[in-house]
């Protein structure tokens, strides 16, 4: 038999016969591990649970199975923690606000009957991947995928109400029902990797017009501490272009994770009118839970992303943070008496990022639908510093930086997305769709760039010698940069109007700050800039943001008109 030899905190050495990446439990309690290593007969088991109390002698039992989710009906509009177990589910049947040591749930419901419409019919030739029917899922379409190593003509299908664990068809004598499992760690298969074609739009302003990215794109969200990585989060699963939202709360403070909870059931969603917690999916494995589970968290949310993808439809995953998650590897890596890379993080960090990100991607499924996968990590590195190894690996892999800066939080100013550091790599994949749209945009958005560096060059010079000492040709740039900062870059998330702005109006904001550019620079050298800034139409501008799209409509023709009139003046 199995037995446990050594324990070292959630890593346990055990002597017996083993298969590498099997799930094992471990103990009397049966505490959920994974063999992370095996040397001759001895394996290396990585625990997902408190192992306290724990002792050496105790049995190791074999499950034969790697770490696998269940994916079907009811994923949705669930809270899991970072192996797939329904906290919702452990509580009622616990009453217990912590998670106790070896319980053993089901990630789906057993007993909720689902209603299944057949889209394939007896005799039809399937095959892994392929649409066999739909349930509905809170008013979304849930596609029953074919298990992928499933292939054969069907031999019975049916129709009505079922539980998940009923056949609903059989192909070659093997039962279908409306799920199936896979492993976390092993990314599901598609047809092709499609181009990127078209923006990722999050409703905020600075990251869909300064700092693109494109949908199956990814992205890092580096800041340090009170910078508002998980407000920026938040906002995007809330408001973001997708169909799935799946946030990963990756050893984050709990009060986080409880502020989701709260707030996600009371929005309503855009598209639908309802909860836009009915297409959302949380994964809580936040700080005080224990620190080996939050590797497999973020592979958790990629394997559920990628399954819904495979259904045809637009998924983002949100993790907050990454780099919580390093530190599991890193403490893992410790107990194992690895060799230690930049500050004792294990030589193959750059190797586990990449399996996460990597499974972002648009792509053309086993089904021929198209379905993307967009990830957004938040990074936390100690004191701001970019410099260290989590964030500088992370940059080597994602397709935009939006880097966060405590300054600019401390200055009220929301997102703190600084903009000087800030960039993109996919944005020559969403310039074509701007260019047929919104052709002028991409002049004013290279303006933007040119002015508010210039600003900061001023800003340097100012705090020197003062304002006084510069021209009206440069304070121009002072004056627009303050245009630009307050009345599009920053974004009030807490504000009814201003919270989450559409792209029509994100264009429409922008050229009406070009107007007044233009307007400003053709008037300089016959009014002073002075008696501009006395009209006070910069003012107006700045407000524009807090205004309904119905206000918002008619306080533009208002202040083109004052453009207007402040041109003909000369």
């Amino acid at each position: 038999m199995n037995r446990i030899i050594s324990i070292n905190g959630p890593l346990v050495i055990a002597k017996g016969k083993f298969s590498i990446f099997e799930v094992v439990r471990v103990g009397e309690e049966k505490l959920i591990g994974e063999v992370i290593g095996i040397e001759n007969d001895k394996a290396y088991i990585q625990v997902y649970e408190d192992t306290n109390g724990l002792k050496v002698g105790e049995p190791v039992f074999n499950t034969g199975k790697p770490l696998t989710i269940e994916l079907g009906p009811g994923l949705l509009a669930n809270i899991f923690d970072g192996l797939g177990r329904p906290l919702k589910d452990i509580y009622e049947k616990t009453q217990s606000i912590y998670i106790p040591k070896g319980i053993d749930l089901p990630t789906l419901d057993r007993k909720k009957v689902w209603e299944f419409i057949p889209k394939k019919k007896k005799g039809d030739t399937i095959k892994g991947g392929d649409i066999i029917g739909t349930v509905n899922e809170n008013g979304f379409e849930h596609r029953i995928i074919v298990p992928p190593n499933v292939e054969g003509k069907i031999e019975e299908i049916y129709e009505g109400n079922f539980t998940i664990e009923e056949t609903i068809a059989i192909v070659n004598g093997k039962p279908i029902k409306l799920y199936h499992e896979w492993p976390i760690r092993k990314p599901r298969p598609y047809k092709e990797k499609l181009d990127y074609n078209y923006p990722f739009i999050t409703g905020t302003r600075v990251l869909d017009i300064m700092f693109p990215i494109a949908k199956g794109g990814s992205a890092a969200v580096p800041g340090p501490f009170g910078s508002g990585k998980t407000v920026l989060n938040q906002q995007i699963a809330k408001w973001a272009d997708s169909d799935i939202v799946i946030y990963i709360g990756c050893g984050e403070r709990g009060n986080e994770m409880t502020e989701v909870l709260e707030e996600f059931p009371k929005l309503k969603d855009p598209k639908t009118g309802k909860p836009l917690m009915y297409r959302t999916i949380l994964i809580a494995n936040t700080s005080n839970m224990p620190i080996a589970a939050r590797e497999a968290s973020i592979y958790l949310g990629a394997t559920i992303g990628e399954y819904f993808r495979d259904q045809g439809y637009s998924v983002v995953v949100n993790a907050d943070s990454t780099s919580r998650w390093a530190e599991a590897l890193r403490e893992i890596s410790s107990r194992l008496g690895e060799i230690p890379s930049e500050e004792g993080y294990p030589a193959y960090l750059l190797r586990k990022l990449a399996e996460f990100y990597e499974r972002s991607g648009r792509v053309r499924t086993l089904n021929d639908l198209e379905g993307s996968l967009t990830i957004i990590g938040a990074v936390s590195p100690p004191g701001g510093d970019f410099s260290e190894p989590v964030t500088q690996n992370t940059l080597r892999l994602v397709g935009a930086l939006w880097a966060l800066d405590s300054k600019l939080a401390y200055k009220r100013h929301y997102p703190a997305i600084n903009y000087l550091i800030s960039y993109t790599k996919q944005w020559e994949f969403v310039k074509k769709y701007f260019e047929e749209l919104y052709e002028d945009v991409i002049e004013i958005r290279e303006e933007f760039f040119a002015i508010l560096k210039r600003e900061s060059e001023l800003m340097d010079i100012v705090s020197i010698v003062g304002p006084d000492a510069l021209s009206d040709n440069e304070k121009i740039y002072l004056h627009m940069g303050r245009i630009i900062r307050e009345g599009f870059l920053q974004q009030d998330a807490f504000d009814e109007n201003d919270s989450y702005s559409p792209l029509e109006k994100t264009i429409e904001l922008m050229r009406i700050i070009h107007k007044y550019y233009v307007t400003v620079k053709q008037l300089l050298g016959k009014i002073p800039l002075e008696e501009i800034e006395q009209k006070g139409i910069h003012e107006k501008i700045i407000k524009l943001r807090y205004k309904s799209l119905k206000e918002f409509r008619e306080e533009i023709k208002a202040i083109e008109q004052e453009i207007l009139s402040l041109l003909n003046s000369q």
